[in-house]
């Protein structure tokens, strides 16, 4: 993956749902983890 590329928000948030859900494979929250790993950060949010 080129170094500019990230998850889509669209992506992001089916990723999340995925992540959400307790009935998704264990395989399918892995590759939502790696998405969302890849989402840039939400504008506006500090910690």
């Amino acid at each position: 993956m080129a170094k500019n590329e990230k998850t889509s928000p669209k992506a992001a948030t089916a990723a999340s749902n995925t992540l959400k859900n307790k009935g998704s494979s264990k395989d399918a929250k892995t590759a939502a983890g790696s998405a969302l790993s890849q989402a840039p950060d939400k504008k506006g949010s500090k910690k």
